[in-house]
């Protein structure tokens, strides 16, 4: 056993653990608790833990992420932005948590529904363009016709008009269709 303190946690996981939802020993770390694991986290508040942490799972060829010491990790975890099948991805490095919370919620309201609706119609289509369209240049001008085409997808599923983004995807498989 080592010498660190009896550990306390956040009120928070406590709740978690008292519902059976986490298993909470509570003890201070021991480099066997990270044996027959694939990645660790390290969050205490007390940085020689946090470092015996990073050294123990790198010694083991771990994932170790020491929350917000960028050095101390060989992964990270961004704040993801989900919508329909969209994702993005917003990392400060460790820098600035709060920036990266403020930029998934404004990335959230910029590239919300009407990014997810017309990634979903340009899926709809993507096996009539690989059977139909014989290079991959001619399927990447055949979407990149609609995702920067003239009238914006994205703002007629803005005023939610869907069937004139289905209409202007239906033009532009008239046009590319091989001669």
């Amino acid at each position: 056993m080592s010498n660190w303190p009896t550990p306390e946690a956040h009120p928070a996981l406590e709740e978690l653990a008292a519902e059976g939802s986490i298993t909470w020993v509570r003890r201070a770390y021991e480099p066997a608790d990270l044996e027959g694991c694939l990645m660790a986290i390290a969050a205490t508040d007390d940085s020689e833990v946090n470092i015996q942490v990073f050294n123990d799972a790198e010694a083991r060829s771990m994932l170790i992420n020491v929350v917000d010491v960028p050095p101390l990790c060989n992964f990270i975890l961004p704040a993801i932005v989900r919508t329909g099948p969209l994702a993005v991805a917003i990392s400060t490095a460790g820098a600035s948590p709060a920036l990266a919370k403020r930029m998934k919620r404004e990335i959230g309201e910029m590239f919300g529904e009407p990014y997810a609706t017309l990634a979903i119609l340009l899926n709809d289509v993507r096996g009539w363009a690989k059977g139909t369209l014989p290079t991959y240049q001619d399927r990447k001008e055949f979407f990149e016709s609609i995702v920067n085409g003239d009238p914006d997808p994205i703002a007629l599923l803005r005023a939610g008009d869907v069937d004139a983004v289905k209409d202007l995807i239906a033009a532009a498989q008239s046009s590319f269709q091989p001669a």
